[in-house]
């Protein structure tokens, strides 16, 4: 098939950054064009999330049709995608862990840096939590709203055992809409924290959200007023 030329690039585009070491010392030993493929295509893709602990899945990336198309001329684009990774693992350039999400093992990778070798040892000792969501189908036609856990790692940083346990908790007694809404209304002030989040939805459980209903007729429709004398009170009066 005859493509037309590249019409170059506008005058505002937006830029990924590359670490100058990927052009003196790995693009003249890689030889392999797939294996620089997805490479170059984990740099753009880990540079636009927005989480302190940035990986990628192999499901992530064989969903990116423009990835797979740009290996299909290697055969089989899911078979060169894998042999692509397990290449610059051994290479040095990406690290590997593996974590289990509905009792199957999930192979996450990341840039090989001091800051992710340091991350994956606390991974490795429990003092970090990593959560692998399940990758949503190219089919989909709405994206489903991101949950507690990708909103606090995107937002305030990475998950420990016991923030995770906490937003368990938190992710029972509130409405999806409204623990979206209170990362963002945080974030917009510039208050980054769970105690700070959680206060919002304290105040909206007592005093109502948007409708101005009070906690009293909240209680009534089954809001999370009800649940600020119980159990997990605690976790909303921080």
């Amino acid at each position: 098939m005859n493509r037309q030329p590249f019409p170059g690039f506008p005058a505002r585009s937006s830029l990924t950054p590359l670490p100058d070491l990927f052009f003196s010392k790995l693009l003249p030993e890689t030889d392999s064009l797939p294996e620089l493929k997805v490479l170059l295509h984990i740099f753009w893709r880990l540079y636009r999330k927005k989480s302190a602990l940035k990986f990628v899945t192999c499901d992530e990336l064989a969903a990116d049709e423009v990835l797979m198309e740009g290996l299909d001329g290697s055969g089989d684009p899911g078979a060169a995608l894998r042999e692509a990774l397990e290449s610059a693992v051994n290479h040095g350039i990406l690290l590997r862990a593996t974590v289990e999400r509905d009792g199957q093992p999930h192979d996450l990778f990341f840039i090989n840096s001091e800051a992710n070798k340091e991350a994956l040892t606390k991974v490795e000792a429990g003092e970090i939590s990593i959560q692998v969501l399940p990758q949503a189908q190219p089919s989909a036609k709405k994206e489903e709203p991101p949950n507690i856990f990708v909103l606090y790692e995107q937002n305030i940083g990475l998950l420990t055992p016991m923030i995770a346990e906490e937003l368990k908790e938190a992710e029972k007694l509130y409405p999806a809409p409204w623990i979206e809404e209170a990362f963002r209304e945080a974030v917009s002030l510039n208050k980054r924290s769970w105690r700070y989040i959680s206060r919002i939805l304290e105040r909206w459980s007592t005093e109502g959200k948007d409708s101005g209903e009070s906690g009293r007729d909240s209680k009534k429709k089954g809001t999370p007023g009800r649940y600020l004398k119980g159990k997990y009170g605690y976790l909303v009066r921080r």
